[in-house]
Order: C-alpha cells, then sequence, then structure tokens
C-alpha cells in the first residue's frame, strides 16, 4: 500500500507496509500512481510534455524501480504473517489506572466520567484495595521488569493520603520482586501546592496537567461546581511545576470541542504560556451533545492541524519549539510490533481498577457492566473479555484494512469503537479521519525539518 499526499509544498510519498517515507519531484509524485498499471511506454505516451521529457520520465521510472528493489516502495504486508503468532502470545499485565478517586472538584462539561462519579458512584479508593491492585499486577506481570500505575480520577488529589501509601508500598514491593514502578498522576491542578509538587517530582515518572487552552476556553468547559472558572487558579500552579521538572515528564492535555474548532489558538496559547510538552485533542462525545464534533467540522479541524504544523516549524527554527503530542511520530524505528498491531493493549496488558477493585479493559469501559472482567481479590474472571480484546488488531478491523495510518493508531481507540459502533472491532471514523490528517502533517514537519538540516 502507497499513500501519497501534498502538504505545505511537500510532495510526500508513504509506503505503509514498510513506513519508508520519501520527499520526490513532481514527475515522481505523478508517476507513482501510474507504475504498476502502465508500462514505461505508456507513461511516457501519457506524461511527457514541455514539463517532463521523455529522457526525464525514463530516469524517474528507474529511481522508481530501484526503491522497489532496495524494498521501500510497493512492499508486501511485513506484519500479517505475524499475526497469528500474535495472538497465541501469553497475558501479561503491564500498566494499571487506579481510579483513586470516583470524586471531582471541578465539573468539566464533557467529562466521559461525569465529574467523577462514573455512573453515580461517587468513592474514594481505600490504601486495601490499592495495595490489591499493587499486588495483583505483580503477579500477573510475568517476567517484565517495569510497570506502569497512573493514579487517576476523578481528582486523584482529593485521596493523595492514600496515593502517598500506595506509592510507598510499591517501592517497598520493588525490592522484594524486582520490579520497578512508574507511577504517573492524572490532575486538574486545583489541590496541586508545595506539597503535592514536592512528592510529585520525587515519585512520578509523568504528571498529566488537564488544561484546554485559552482562559475563555478553559473557563467555559473546565469550571467549579458553582460555574466559576479554574483558569486563573490552576494555570501558575501547573506553569511552575513544568518548569520544576526543566520542562520534562509532564505533558498539559487539553480537549478541543465543537465550540472551538480554532484550536491551534489553544495549542499556540498553551507554548506562549510557558509549556514544551503539550497535547490538544479531539473530545468524543454523543452527536446530540452541543460540543461533539460532527463529520461537518472535519475540513476546518484538519486545516487547523496544517496551520499548526506550519508554526510548529516556524517556531522550531527560530529556537522556540515545542511538542505536541499528535505530532510525535518515528520514521527510523516506532513502536515494537505488538504495539503496532494493537495499540494501548486495553483489556490485556492494561487494565483499570475501581475506587472498590473491580477491573475493566480501560477507564473509558468503567461502569459498563458488560465489561466487568473481575477485581483485584479473585483475579481476571471474565477471560472471554480478556481473549476478544486480545484478538482485536488493525486485522480484525475491516476499516483498518484500507487506511494508510493503520500502523500509527494501531486501530484506534477500542472504547470509542464500542461507544459509537458497539463492537470493539469498529473504529470511531470522525477519530479516523483525524487521525489520518496528524499522522500526515507529523511526516510533513519531519520532511521540512529535515530539508532544513540539508538531510
Amino acid at each position: 500500500m502507497v499513500h501519497q499526499y501534498k502538504n505545505n509544498g511537500y510532495n510526500i510519498v508513504l509506503d505503509v507496509n514498510s513506513g519508508s517515507v520519501h520527499v520526490v519531484d513532481d514527475l515522481v509524485y505523478d508517476m507513482i500512481p501510474l507504475y504498476k498499471e502502465k508500462s514505461l511506454d505508456d507513461m511516457i505516451a501519457q506524461l511527457a510534455s514541455a514539463s517532463y521529457t521523455e529522457a526525464d520520465i525514463r530516469e524517474a521510472y528507474d529511481e522508481i524501480a530501484q526503491l522497489e528493489k532496495e524494498e521501500v516502495l510497493f512492499t508486501e504486508d511485513i506484519y500479517k504473517d505475524y499475526i497469528f503468532d500474535f495472538k497465541k502470545r501469553p497475558t501479561v499485565v503491564k500498566a494499571l489506572c487506579l481510579h483513586i478517586a470516583h470524586d471531582c472538584n471541578l465539573a468539566c462539561q464533557y467529562c466521559f466520567a461525569e465529574e467523577g462519579e462514573y455512573h453515580g458512584r461517587r468513592a474514594l479508593m481505600s490504601f486495601e484495595v490499592g495495595k490489591k491492585a499493587l499486588d495483583f499486577l505483580i503477579a500477573n506481570s510475568g517476567s517484565r521488569r517495569n510497570l506502569e500505575v497512573d493514579f487517576f480520577g476523578g481528582e486523584p488529589l482529593m485521596n493523595f493520603d492514600v496515593v502517598k501509601q500506595l506509592v510507598a508500598y510499591g517501592r517497598e514491593q520493588e525490592k522484594l520482586h524486582d520490579k520497578h514502578f512508574r507511577f504517573t498522576l492524572t490532575t486538574n491542578g486545583v489541590l496541586l501546592n508545595d506539597e503535592v509538587m514536592d512528592f510529585v517530582n520525587k515519585e512520578m515518572d509523568n504528571v498529566v496537567l488537564s488544561t484546554d487552552g485559552r482562559k475563555e476556553v478553559h473557563d467555559h468547559m473546565r469550571p467549579f461546581r458553582n460555574g466559576k472558572g479554574s483558569y486563573d487558579l490552576v494555570m501558575p500552579k501547573f506553569l511552575k511545576l513544568a518548569q520544576s521538572r526543566e520542562q520534562k515528564r509532564y505533558y498539559v492535555r487539553g480537549t478541543y470541542t465543537h465550540f472551538n474548532k480554532d484550536f491551534a489558538a489553544d495549542v499556540l496559547s498553551l507554548a506562549d504560556y510557558g509549556f514544551e510538552q503539550i497535547s490538544v485533542e479531539p473530545v468524543v462525545a454523543p452527536p446530540e451533545e452541543a460540543y461533539a464534533i460532527t463529520e461537518a467540522d472535519i475540513p476546518e479541524l484538519c486545516a487547523e492541524y496544517d496551520k499548526l504544523a506550519k508554526e510548529m516549524i516556524k517556531r522550531e527554527k527560530e529556537g522556540r519549539g515545542f511538542t505536541f503530542f499528535h505530532f510525535m511520530i518515528d520514521l527510523s524505528g516506532g513502536p515494537c510490533v505488538a504495539k503496532r498491531l494493537s495499540g494501548c493493549g486495553s483489556g490485556t496488558e492494561y487494565l483499570a481498577v475501581t475506587p472498590w477493585g473491580d477491573l475493566y479493559p480501560c477507564h473509558q469501559f468503567v461502569g459498563q457492566e458488560e465489561y466487568l472482567m473481575g477485581n483485584v481479590f479473585e483475579g481476571v474472571t471474565r477471560t472471554d473479555i480478556r481473549d476478544r480484546f486480545k484478538a482485536c488488531n488493525v486485522y480484525t478491523k475491516e476499516k483498518c484494512s484500507r487506511c494508510f495510518a493503520k500502523f500509527y493508531c494501531s486501530g484506534g481507540c477500542a472504547a470509542n469503537a464500542y461507544n459509537f459502533h458497539h463492537d470493539i472491532n469498529d473504529a470511531y471514523d470522525i477519530g479516523c479521519e483525524l487521525m489520518r490528517k496528524r499522522v500526515e502533517c507529523a511526516i510533513m514537519i519531519k520532511a521540512a525539518l529535515a530539508d532544513e538540516k540539508g538531510e
């Protein structure tokens, strides 16, 4: 499979199966779609003009043939034979999302957790349940040494004492079992203070700071329960934390909606505020919600990604670049094969734990009782659910078979597929369109910066 597109003055050709990217001239770009369908003589007859001479066409043809010979163009699917072994791989749990607090001090309009309540069940996780969760992770991690735990909510800092106790317990268990916990905290920032920051900087491998960009956007979507905006309270704290971590091992994570389709301005406002690690992504919501993104929004949103990509190139050249999570792409190595095929590992390698210890495939399935997999006391009792997720990959999704971005998005989010199509082997169509655009922009940025360096 070959994908071609033009962006910001570059003719880009992606060989999907090998991951090879080529920046080509107009003639080669025009010839590649014809190469497998027509003879050289037919291409000469079709393309010869004042712009393209016969000699030019023959030279371009030889260049394409050489790329094919080197197996960086028109390559066969290098993963399809692996899928049978992939399905048989042993199930190892390597990450947990601990719902340390089903409660929140904000009332964000788009919150899939219903302002932290998760279908009306407010609760704080006890140390005993959290301890059992870490024990479960260790017991089911096989020979894997590095284990990941995300303290999630609601708002985790509403249960900060238990967070501290669980981190201390985890550090004790590391020594006993030759494991290493990588802890992450996701917070809205309301309860951040110097004590919390000191603890986070000592113990957390990563911190996710929830914000939405411009003040008017943030305050509209992320108010307190009394309707007052939270921007002025949390943003100085977020910046202080980012600076205290030397602009590493964190990111500010925003959500754009139908109300701020000009989201590039939100990304840039975060960069101008002083953040260097930024993620702003589309809301996923039922179409009846006023803030939901619609198919009609897609062209405008794609144009915003183009605008953002060009501005990021400009700022990088000026020495004031920043990282945008959804434009991060590794063209030389990239994710391992399992990641390329199945993504985050929800339902198998990654599970969510409720405050009372129930296990779900991920945080977005919490409360969907048909996806209750077991609990931290008894383990995974619904192995059929696990097996269903284990078998879910880009080859079981018909929409992925014809998509050039499949090895970058790994089939997309299972929860989104379920919420919109009631089938984890389907795909959320609006999300797919936006993902394809992000991949195109990410590759273009790589091409532009390589061109700047003369590579």
